[in-house]
């Protein structure tokens, strides 16, 4: 099968950017060097093509219903305007995917957007379909995920440098969405990230790509940065911290707990609810080796010489100068400061669990 292209595929290639595949798009993974793209972001600021990234769009009558049915969060509680963090969850209560979801401020009825991690999109569109038509619901399901383009500008400069292009993006507060003028492209402008730093993430028409991308003058960024970023803010990668099949997880056990909305009535919510009650076996915990070696996905954590759980993120960090990762643990090895080891090329390499985020706590 092919690979999906963004629409700023041409212009990576003319910027001779090193490219990968990535949920089955073909996406930049660094122009410069990723210790460049990742320093820039945590210094000044730097613009992601996250437009790999699915777009699902919800609307009509039974559309509050159908997202608050089929994510873990309260989506009746979000005005025009606002986004969420939120998980969407199979029967057992484990992670299909994360997601933000916004309602869109233009709406007079409610109207959502939400945003599948990439390749997800069809799936995404699919199962909100057929419960949909399981449940008798009157709502409009689309995957607009070709129509749109999608941009993330991250970092401490990222407001200011925006404010240059458009009208008081300071306005938009933190996990809310408006419309803005950027560059003459009708833009919806979120305030949301996936760095640890503040930033916004730019929607809008696929054909205007470009002329948004040239007009944010800053140093292009790949997904090798992002990841460096996302894990030193200890942010989830779907697929790799969780995986519907490789390794179900829930959100308790992913440390993200606070998505889940016990009093709405979601695909999973009972599961949920028993493990609410009785707690959770392992979790998932940050870590930091104390010496030299990189922790991987897939990298078995040891105590004692005794395998206890798996390493799921792992790099070295640019802005710490340390090598960190993420893992799930049983509780008992849980809390921060429990020394533990990571079997590192078939050697054990001592670590210490640290409180999450490693950055910007």
């Amino acid at each position: 099968m092919s690979l999906r292209t963004p629409p700023l595929g041409e212009t990576h290639a003319a910027a001779e950017a090193k490219l990968t595949e990535f949920g089955g798009w073909e996406m930049p993974v660094e122009f410069d060097s990723i210790t460049v793209e990742h320093e820039a972001v945590r210094e000044s600021a730097g613009k992601f093509d996250v437009s790999h990234m699915g777009e699902i769009e919800v609307s009509g009558p039974d559309s509050t219903e159908l997202m608050n049915r089929l994510t873990t969060n309260d989506a009746s509680a979000l005005d025009p305007g606002d986004a969420q963090y939120s998980a969407i969850t199979d029967e057992a209560g484990d992670i299909i995917d994360d997601t933000v979801v916004y309602r869109l401020p233009e709406a007079d009825d409610a109207a959502f957007l939400f945003i599948p991690n990439a390749g997800h999109d069809e799936d995404a569109h699919d199962r909100w379909v057929a419960y949909r038509e399981e449940w008798g619901l009157d709502a409009t399901v689309e995957n607009a995920t070709t129509e749109y383009g999608m941009i993330a500008l991250q970092g401490p400069d990222a407001l200011s440098l925006l404010g240059e292009l458009c009208e008081a993006p300071e306005d938009i507060s933190r996990f809310t969405v408006a419309h803005r003028d950027v560059g003459g492209v009708d833009c919806l402008v979120a305030r949301t990230g996936y760095t640890g730093e503040d930033g916004v993430e730019l929607l809008f028409d696929a054909d205007d790509s470009g002329a948004v991308w040239s007009t944010l003058e800053c140093q292009p960024c790949g997904l090798g940065a992002r990841d460096t970023l996302r894990l030193e803010a200890g942010f989830l990668l779907s697929g790799q911290d969780f995986d519907i099949d490789e390794n179900p997880r829930n959100p308790y056990e992913a440390d993200i707990g606070f998505v889940v909305d016990l009093d709405t009535e979601f695909v999973g919510r009972e599961a949920l609810a028993a493990v609410a009650e009785a707690g959770v076996d392992e979790t998932l915990v940050g870590f930091r080796l104390q010496e030299r070696g990189i922790a991987r996905h897939g990298y078995d954590i040891t105590v004692d010489g005794n395998v206890v759980g798996t390493v799921t993120s792992g790099t070295m960090s640019p802005t710490l100068g340390d090598a960190i990762g993420l893992g799930y643990v049983p509780l008992e090895h849980a809390d921060p400061g429990t020394e533990i080891d990571v079997l590192v090329r078939g050697r054990e390499k001592r670590a210490k669990v640290e409180e999450l985020p490693f950055y910007g706590r």
